[in-house]
């Protein structure tokens, strides 16, 4: 037999690997004015015209407050062991203060007795991006009292689940919220106010410390608390330029510093604090706030899709900024300007991103390096392609399994090298409302016909299932 003929070896993963799925709320849940649930920024922002791609909600969005049961029933049947979903804010506490609602948290009680009758770990994230839009009227992020109400809100949740919920995040790229939400404008709440979106991220990272202190005040002290981070890899276009090594550094400080720095170290970056001083003089962060923030964590949550690639911006150049972060006239990256963003080489998904594993090996050994001995969880990754039923009604989606099988070889390696990764939660479990992108991308594992709500199983979601079953990673090629 040739060399070329020889079979690969086999990518297998330790026994105690957890295989899951994810989700968040507003993207799958709809019933949106059931059992007490009241409006959040993103269904205002998702009702006001021009926000979302073809004026698409999340009012049904793919059903799943009726439907989990045969949800759940799916997940088993893809052998999932762990399912991590978001908490509606706003269907649990309506107003974002004052009691819960217990119709609101009935469902979530239902849910987790569903997962763990299946033998599914459950793993909560308790803010995917929907705030009360009482809250945003009364100031959003920007304003402090919404760490204070956050805090109250997750120990409602944590005393409700945490008996048998073990696994809790408190945030979900709260990037996104601070700077997309408040900056930019292309998320809710669709503000653009840079300095508000700095206070916003600094009052995220202050409900982070506040909640995990809710937290561990009412759950058993075995259950383990993280956030998820989506820090951007970020790659000089230049690597032999100061000057484009010093645009890296000013998005790596507003994309992962602004909150790995405080909330695993204890202290912003100084880098990041005089790059943004023309815009804000961080008055936002008052005595004890860095404390507050920098409490001992379990584990730490990791998002990856494709790398950032930047560089010195040229005056003259007035191009669209390509940082794949939505069109918008208003920047997310505050006092960046001189920054320029450029298409990251190699194949592409739906979404323009670039496909490119090596930028997930990056990141975990990054953050192998940033918090020695931290166990670490690939909470989101994923691609959007443009999937469609065949004749049979199967969905064939091998662009999907090829980037699985790259990227999940990626944390084979990191594992190999050193670093503690316990497991990967595929984004996502189910087609989906992808936000201000409507139903336009599909991210699923699972395909969803959006009129009659049958779920059909991808090529995908077979390969991992077998992945997960085996803790071996099959061959792309025999799907």
């Amino acid at each position: 037999m040739s060399d070329s003929a020889t079979p690969a070896t086999p990518v297998t993963f330790p026994p105690a690997f957890l295989w899951g799925a994810a989700t968040s709320a507003y993207q799958i849940e709809g019933a949106v004015r059931e059992d007490g649930r009241t409006p959040s920024i993103w269904d205002t922002f998702s009702h006001t015209p021009g926000r979302t791609a073809g004026g698409d909600t999340g009012d049904v969005a793919v059903d799943h407050y009726h439907r989990y049961r045969d949800d759940v029933a799916l997940m088993a049947d893809l052998n999932l062991q762990a399912y991590r979903f978001s908490v509606s804010w706003s269907r649990v506490q309506p107003t974002g203060r004052g009691p819960a609602v217990q119709r609101g948290l009935d469902f979530y009680r239902r849910l987790v007795d569903e997962l763990l009758e299946k033998g599914i770990k459950p793993a909560v994230t308790l803010y995917h991006w929907d705030l009360p839009q009482e809250l945003e009227d009364a100031g959003g992020w920007p304003e402090r009292d919404t760490a204070d109400r956050f805090a109250e809100y997750a120990q409602i949740v944590g005393e409700a689940l945490g008996d048998r919920v073990e696994t809790w995040m408190t945030l979900n790229e709260p990037w996104c919220a601070a700077f997309l939400g408040y900056a930019s404008g292309v998320h809710a709440p669709g503000r653009t106010e840079p300095a508000a979106a700095l206070k916003a991220a600094h009052h995220l990272n202050l409900a982070h410390g506040l909640g995990t202190k809710a937290l561990r005040s009412v759950m058993p002290a075995r259950n383990q608390i993280s956030l998820s981070l989506n820090t951007s890899v970020v790659r000089p276009l230049n690597p032999q330029s100061p000057a484009d090594l010093a645009a890296a550094r000013k998005i790596d400080d507003l994309s992962g510093g602004i909150f790995h720095g405080p909330i695993l170290h204890g202290a912003y970056p100084e880098t990041l604090l005089e790059a943004t001083s023309s815009v804000t003089d961080w008055s936002c962060i008052q005595d004890g706030d860095l404390d507050t923030i920098h409490q001992p964590i379990d584990a730490l949550g990791l998002n990856y899709y494709t790398p950032t690639l930047v560089s010195a911006a040229d005056p003259d150049d007035k191009g669209p900024r390509a940082d794949g972060h939505g069109a918008s006239e208003h920047s997310p990256w505050p006092a960046a300007d001189d920054v320029a963003f450029h298409q990251s080489p190699g194949e592409q998904t739906e979404m323009g991103w670039s496909v490119d594993p090596t930028g997930l090996h990056e990141l975990i050994m990054r953050y192998h390096r940033e918090a020695p001995g931290l166990p670490l969880y690939i909470t989101e990754n994923g691609a959007a392609y443009d999937d469609k039923p065949d004749a049979d009604g199967k969905v064939h989606d091998p662009e999907r399994v090829a980037y699985l099988h790259g990227h999940l070889s990626a944390v084979r390696r990191a594992i190999d090298d050193g670093a503690e990764v316990r497991g990967y939660f595929l984004w996502s479990l189910l087609d989906n409302f992808e936000w201000a992108y409507g139903y336009e991308k599909r991210f699923g594992a699972v395909y969803v016909d959006y009129v009659s709500q049958k779920r059909t199983p991808k090529s995908s979601a077979l390969w991992y299932a077998r992945a997960a079953k085996a803790g071996e990673l099959p061959d792309p090629e025999g799907i």
